[in-house]
């Protein structure tokens, strides 16, 4: 059993940043894929972004390259999510979840988070 905890989400300005953080219970974190997905009320949980066991592959969502960005450091078992220029549209619950392999789907993970609040003001 892994636990995640998440951590950095709040309220900003349109365009504005914030950089959200998962920590892993368990050091065999290094051996999964992580993850981000986000879910707006009335919405279903939706893909946000994956990074592999090593860090060397990723994938987003169309609707946040180039502005977002995943990484992990695996001597932390920490997960991040650097989001810039941030849009209303992006006003959601994160996220962190875990799987054995880069995922896109909700169905990949076998491990979520609690979730952490990210409001984007107009």
């Amino acid at each position: 059993q892994v636990q995640l905890v998440e951590s950095g989400g709040g309220l900003v300005q349109a365009g504005g940043s914030l950089r959200l953080s998962c920590v892993a219970s368990r050091p065999t974190f290094r051996m999964y894929a992580m993850g981000w997905f986000r879910q707006a009320p009335g919405n279903e949980r939706e893909f946000v972004a994956t990074i592999s066991w090593s860090g060397g592959n990723t994938d987003y969502a169309d609707s946040v390259k180039g502005r977002f960005t995943i990484s992990r450091d695996n001597a932390k078992n920490t997960v991040y999510l650097q989001m810039n220029s941030l849009k209303p549209e992006d006003t959601a619950v994160y996220y962190c979840a875990a799987g054995p392999r880069m995922f896109t789907v909700v169905s990949g993970p076998d491990y979520w988070g609690q979730g952490t609040q990210v409001t984007v003001s107009s």
